[in-house]
Formats: structure tokens, sequence, C-alpha cells
């Protein structure tokens, strides 16, 4: 004989199922707003590397020493591979390569351009102060290549967080070798060069006040 379910018993029934439908559809909109905010970050460090290949002609023309300018060489490569990487993590998105304007970049490289106008060419201070707005760049990237895995893993995109912490691995490295080359002797010789520049300027002064 055929059992009969009860109207209590479907009612609690069908009460689990909407709440478990609710929950599944709230973790949807929760899932597809972290998912858009990580394109939106994807597009913004996709333009601010493609700014940064443009700068990097320009700070490398600008370096006074040969060993600063090779590092910025080998940055400007290094960016070019990693702009492609992007390229395949928005692939793996199933999202078309994009970029979106990026004020943070946009300013950083205004201050290197800035940089490059008010220090004297061919001097060490102008290395010195260059390396320091090379700097500030890269750890804008590390902070948002770091927030990217982060979010890329959360997602579960581990192929995208593992393209992204090889990027990650590159800007640390990078920053750590701008770092290595100040410190071995570009920061003393621009403090020697303005000690120099100090005493001839005494020099001219006390020649100038004999006369």
């Amino acid at each position: 004989m055929a059992t009969k379910t009860s109207s209590t018993t479907q009612g609690q029934t069908n009460g689990k199922t909407s709440e478990v439908n609710g929950q599944h559809k709230e973790g949807q909109k929760k899932d597809n707003q972290l998912q858009k905010f990580f394109m939106d970050q994807l597009k913004d460090i996709y333009y601010a590397e493609q700014q940064l290949l443009k700068a990097l002609n320009e700070m490398k023309s600008a370096c006074t020493t040969e060993e600063l300018e090779d590092a910025f060489e080998e940055h400007q490569k290094q960016t070019e591979r990693q702009v492609k990487r992007l390229e395949k993590v928005f692939q793996l998105m199933d999202e078309k390569p994009e970029g979106k304007k990026c004020e943070a970049m946009d300013g950083l490289i205004k201050e290197c351009k800035s940089i490059i106008s008010e220090t004297k060419e061919g001097t060490m201070t102008r290395d010195a102060a260059l390396i320091i707005a090379a700097q500030k760049i890269e750890h804008y990237e590390i902070a948002t290549y770091g927030g990217l895995v982060a979010l890329a893993l959360t997602l579960g995109k581990n192929r995208a967080a593992h393209l992204l912490d090889k990027t990650l691995q590159e800007e640390s490295d990078t920053d750590e070798k701008l770092t290595d080359i100040a410190e071995e002797h570009i920061n003393f010789q621009a403090e020697e060069e303005d000690e120099k520049s100090g005493k001839e300027q005494e020099i001219e002064m006390s020649e100038s006040n004999y006369n």
C-alpha cells in the first residue's frame, strides 16, 4: 500500500529546499561581486604595466650609471613578459584583455618624470632619486599582485593565482635588486657628490670675496 506524505512533512521539506536555494543564490551573488572586483583590479594592473613600459624608456635614458640603466632595461623586458602573463589570466577568466585607468600608477610615473626634471643630468643624485621612484612603483605592484593572488585562490582560480604569484616574486626580486644597487655605491657616491659640490661653492665664494 502506498504511503502518503503528510502536509507537515512536505512543508518542512519545501522550506528547507527554499532555504538552501536562497543560501546558494546568496553565495553566487557574493562570488560574482568578488570576481567583479578581481577583474577590476586585473584591468587596473594591466593598464599600469603598459604605462610603466612607456615610462621605463625615459627612466632608462635618464640614468647616469650603466648599472642602473641595465637594471631598467632588464625590468622593461620583464614587464613585457608580465603583460603577456596578465593576458593569459584574462583568458583563464574568459575575459578579453583590457585596461582600466590606474590613477595610482599615473601619479607615480608623473612623480618619476618630475624627479628627472628636478635633478641634474649626469649626477649620482639623479640615479639615487630614480631608484626611489622606481621602488615606489615596485611597492605598488607588489601590493596589487599580492592581493590578486589571494583573491584568485579564494575564487578557486588556482592557475591564475600561480601566474600572478610568479609576477609577484619577480617584482619582489626587482625591488631587492634596486636596493642592492643603491646601497652598494650609488647612495654613497651621491653623498660624496654633494660634499664636493659644497666645497666647490665655498671656494667660489671665497675667490669672489677676495676679488
